[in-house]
């Protein structure tokens, strides 16, 4: 699950969900979560991109482990708490007694940014050349000293620069306009800006586009300079732009000028190139459904029908220029059990201006009911990757794009578990000096229950050559593949669950028992990410923790360091002047009540400043533990969780129990940690989160009647659903869940589905899913409910049905607050401080023992 700004888990790391980027994806909330940070791929870094390696499609672990504070205000936080006082609420110079001179942590550093890690923004170019000839040539965005340049920039030639564009404005008759952002052609004499942009969903926005030609200095519109597209797209040889206008797809040439329509019946209830609402959340990712032919000759994109979706409504109350009547949205919103979209694939050619239906013929899946998850060109033919609602059928087709011949080339089926989407299927064309005889692709395949790679030449082939194997990961797919050495590029779990490692692998060489030999690119502790120059000779490499983050650029045919990037001094120099809780990870044992058996779990135990085992501390669970989800990781993070740590000198501990994803402990369980919950969503998790909390309770230095527990979407369901449970041991006293899903029905139809089934298969575990049970309730002493009332992905309709139930069963334990017009991530007029200053309040009042 995801929100309208924020990945995850689900990428690829929830690569699709992993909730990310300031109003392009979740992660970018002020607490963004401790999911895989980046979706770092050949093309370009944009920013800070953050990855729940949630895969498939995780909800929103909103903004909650590292705090990001762009835009939140400053507060005025309260004394801390005296080291040699746990319990009591009591006042603590701003200078630690203890005579070591440092500040101790509080709300205030750390949502002024204090230990906010900066990363550079990078885009790489794909120049005609890079394959055989990879210079390293990169956009460098610099906006040092308050002014902003555009530079082309090469690793292996130091003068090699040249300005694309000097400023962060420009002025087109007699208005000035604000660039938000800029993308070369690959032939790096245009580019694209980016202007006005207004936001949509978790994706996508609205905006000017505009053409730069950069050796004349000229800006013109791409279309004109009243009509905000959906998005652009550069094609391969940069002779054209395809662009989305009012649901259709258009085509400028650049030579000529001239701009052609494609489509004529893009509407409210038809999209062409652009994703609607539940494939832009769960499918794609993004904000555009349209990929080009390796040669540019052609392009295929995703044609969905939503006339048989319902519409859900959401009104905003507070938004401007409506102020006495509400602004109503309407939003085509497949829950579980109702029609999806009707989705199809276009193809067209740009010689003939002629598109056709490309034909997808199934005998096990209905038209009707197919899923179309992965578009990739493979040479001139186009595969495709479908599935059915509940994600266990995958048929992959590989469609001629001359004759429109299509043929499933795999059917594969999931036997009590489900296929995740995934999106890094890469085309390896043809070479025979280096030994591919004939055109083929890398692509993700299942192997004894975990993601791996393997090799399928031709394109055809039925059965693919494994590269990878084990009871480990590939994380996100392929992430560069070098066309001169044959090395695929990957990131992995291979040496700890709780780490991620940069590795290589040949397409051929079989030194290792049969399969290809792994290199390490990246070694030590830590988790790693990347990004490939186009021929994937360079690597700017991310070290994200668990110690502060670098940024370094690497060779990767000498694996030498050819420059730091980014040292992040400045959050080091920080990190000297205050007074830090410590963070210990472990793997516990945890058992299952039901059958006596006993399995590891991957944990965090985050420590009040001076800690002090004779003491005895409450204790805070913080949560979330979607399917495939991970909040387990070593990256670096001074947290709400160190916050919390610090200011409520209590312990925070995390974990990771069945049904997330990367567990490779249990030999016994193997990926059954994941898919235990198929079909069966709120029964383990709970479970699991008790059982730990069992454990901590039995610990010297924890008071057992002050546990807690938090988390947010699928941590918000999974806190509700934990108290419901509890009612054997009653070890957890309070809880706090924020924009929390109740009722799995109320949830989008491809998301749920892909664990639950369908309402009407699957009526029982619905049921079990569900917050039903509400005189559980009674035994928790306090707990508190906070959800955006504009909550386009979770909609508030979750708590306000569930807060209906517990009126009807008189149950009054609880506080509540509705954020006006927020969404999923709480954003909106200052929604994000007030919602952390209200979980906060809730945990000191708790912690002191207002609510007993």
């Amino acid at each position: 699950m995801t929100n309208k700004y924020d990945s995850d888990a689900h990428v690829p790391e929830v690569k699709k969900k992993d909730f990310r980027r300031s109003y392009e994806s979740e992660l970018d909330n002020e607490f963004s979560s401790r999911v895989n940070h980046y979706n770092y791929k050949n093309f370009f870094i944009s920013g800070v991109l953050l990855s729940i390696l949630i895969w498939g499609s995780s909800f929103l672990i909103t903004a909650i482990t590292n705090l990001r504070t762009t835009e939140i205000l400053h507060h005025e936080y309260e004394q801390l708490l005296k080291a040699n006082s746990p319990p009591l609420l009591q006042s603590r110079p701003a200078v630690a007694w203890d005579g070591s001179g440092k500040i101790p942590l509080n709300f205030s550093a750390v949502r002024d940014g204090k230990f906010r890690p900066n990363y550079k923004s990078l885009q790489w170019i794909h120049e005609p050349s890079s394959i055989e000839s990879d210079k390293g040539t990169y956009v460098l965005k610099d906006d040092s000293n308050g002014h902003l340049e555009y530079t082309i920039k090469s690793i292996v030639d130091d003068d090699y620069s040249f300005t694309l564009y000097n400023g962060s404005t420009f002025n087109y008759s007699d208005t000035e306009y604000k660039i938000e952002s800029l993308i070369a052609s690959p032939d790096l004499t245009k580019a694209i800006l980016k202007t006005n942009a207004t936001h949509n969903w978790r994706h996508s926005s609205f905006a000017l586009y505009w053409l730069l030609d950069i050796s004349e200095s000229s800006i013109t519109p791409i279309l004109d300079t009243t009509s905000k597209l959906a998005v652009t797209s550069w094609s391969p040889k940069s002779t054209d732009i395809a662009f989305i206008f009012d649901n259709n797809v258009y085509v400028k040439n650049i030579a000529s000028g001239e701009v052609k329509q494609v489509t004529f019946d893009g509407s409210s209830q038809v999209f062409n190139g652009k994703p609607d609402w539940v494939y832009e959340e769960e499918v794609f990712a993004g904000d555009i459904v349209l990929w080009w032919s390796p040669s540019g000759d052609k392009f295929t994109f995703l044609k969905s029908n939503d006339t048989e979706v319902p519409e859900f409504t959401i009104p905003y109350y507070v938004q401007n220029g409506h102020e006495d009547y509400p602004e109503v949205v309407q939003i085509k919103y497949p829950k579980a059990g109702y029609p999806n979209p009707s989705v199809e694939l276009v193809i067209y050619d740009l010689d003939t201006e002629k598109d056709q239906l490309l034909e997808l013929k199934s005998e096990k899946i209905v038209s009707s009911d197919r899923l179309i998850t992965e578009v990739v060109w493979v040479g001139s033919s186009v595969l495709v990757k479908t599935s059915n609602r509940a994600s266990d059928l995958l048929e992959i087709f590989l469609v001629d794009s001359v004759q429109n011949e299509s043929k499933i080339v795999r059917s594969l089926t999931a036997d009590d578990s489900w296929f995740e989407v995934t999106s890094n299927t890469l085309f390896v064309p043809k070479n025979e000096s280096l030994g591919r005889l004939e055109d083929g692709y890398v692509d993700t395949v299942v192997s004894g229950g975990f993601n791996h790679l393997a090799y399928f030449s031709p394109p055809s082939a039925s059965e693919g050559v494994l590269l990878t194997n084990g009871q480990w990961e590939v994380v996100g797919g392929v992430e560069a593949f070098d066309f001169n050495k044959n090395k695929v590029y990957f990131v992995s779990t291979m040496k700890s669950s709780v780490e991620r490692h940069i590795h290589s692998v040949s397409l051929f060489d079989k030194s290792n028992n049969g399969l290809p030999k792994v290199e390490n690119i990246t070694s030590g502790e830590g988790w790693f990410a990347g990004s490939f120059s186009s021929g994937s000779r360079y690597l700017l490499l991310t070290y994200e923790g668990p110690e502060v983050p670098y940024q370094k650029l690497i060779d990767l045919s000498s694996l030498k360091d050819v420059k730091t990037i980014e040292s992040n001094q400045e959050v080091i120099d920080n990190l000297d002047d205050y007074l830090i809780p410590e963070v210990k990870y472990e793997v516990i044992e945890l058992q299952d009540e039901e059958t006596g058996e006993i399995f590891k779990a991957n944990a965090i135990e985050t420590l009040p400043l001076h800690f002090d085992s004779r003491h005895k501390y409450p204790v805070l669970f913080f949560v979330y533990g979607g399917p495939g989800s991970q909040l387990v990781t070593k990256n670096f993070a001074v947290s709400f969780s160190s916050v919390v740590a610090a200011e409520l000198n209590a312990i925070v501990v995390t974990v990771d129990g069945r049904g997330t994803g990367y567990n490779n402990y249990n030999d016994d369980l193997g990926s059954q940690y994941k898919f235990i919950v198929r079909d069966k969503l709120g029964k383990y998790e709970p479970l699991d989160q008790i059982a730990a909390a069992r454990l901590w309770s039995e610990k010297s230095y924890v008071d057992s009647d002050r546990i807690a527990i938090w988390g947010w979407s699928y941590g918000g369901f999974l806190t509700l659903k934990t108290l419901e449970t509890d009612v054997k041991h009653k070890v957890f006293s309070y809880g706090v869940s924020i924009a929390p899903v109740t009722k799995w029905k109320l949830y989008d139809s491809i998301y749920t589905e892909r664990y639950m089934r369908t309402p009407q298969e699957n009526p029982a575990g619905y049921e079990i899913a569900s917050i039903h049970n509400i005189t559980n309730f009674e035994h928790v002493k306090k707990f508190f409910i906070g959800h955006g009332s504009g909550d386009d992905n979770v909609h508030v309709q979750n708590t306000l049905k569930l807060i209906d139930e517990f009126n009807l069963g008189n149950i009054e334990n609880f506080d509540f607050m509705i954020f006006p017009d927020s969404d999923h991530s709480i954003r909106y007029h200052n929604g994000n401080k007030v919602v952390y200053d209200r979980i906060l309040t809730f945990l000191r009042r708790a912690f002191n023992g207002e609510f007993a």
